[in-house]
């Protein structure tokens, strides 16, 4: 009787290990593994960003060039050129700069929507032929590829009818915190 006390025991433990196993690799499998880092605080000093983190179906892109951070939204709004300050030191940007913002419909499983971000790169042009080809922001939650012609639904993790979704980063928003974090 104790052997099979024992025996079933230890059957169970290998299935929640498992499980456990299946669920890790479901989420990992979620993000992109590419080094991706920015933290800025008072995000309100880039109103598209703040607007984009806290307004559903929003977006905004997050670019660099000369030292300075470019915050530009759906509509071509932009805010005004961040030169660090409120954002920390020893950024990464992934492969072409940052989509940022809050989709319309929450994920499966989720009650409330959060913030989502994605890679400014075509995913697709990028694994096809090894180039960070920078995405257009369009109305509706969208963004377009010129180079192949794809579209993206940012509101549906970035997935596109044709090929691979965006590469996607874990963000969280911790008060007027953003932060980036992926590697």
């Amino acid at each position: 009787m104790r052997r099979h006390c024992i025996h079933f025991l230890s059957v169970i433990a290998a299935v929640l290990f498992l499980l456990h196993f299946a669920s890790c690799q479901k989420a990992d499998h979620l993000y992109s593994r590419m080094p991706a880092r920015f933290t800025m605080e008072n995000i309100f000093q880039a109103p598209v960003l703040n607007t984009a983190c806290r307004s559903m179906g929003q977006f905004c892109t997050i670019t660099a060039k000369g030292g300075q951070f470019y915050f530009e939204s759906t509509n071509g709004q932009s805010s005004v050129p961040i030169t660090g300050g409120y954002v920390y030191d020893g950024f990464y940007l992934g492969l072409s700069g940052f989509i940022v913002g809050l989709p319309e419909i929450p994920e499966m499983g989720k009650d409330i929507s959060e913030v989502v971000c994605f890679d400014l790169a075509c995913s697709n042009c990028y694994q096809d032929y090894g180039y960070a080809k920078p995405l257009q922001l369009k109305e509706n939650g969208k963004a377009g590829c010129k180079s192949c012609g794809r579209n993206y639904n940012l509101n549906d993790l970035g997935r596109t009818d044709e090929g691979r979704a965006l590469f996607r980063y874990r963000v969280s928003l911790i008060g007027n915190t953003l932060v980036i974090a992926n590697n």
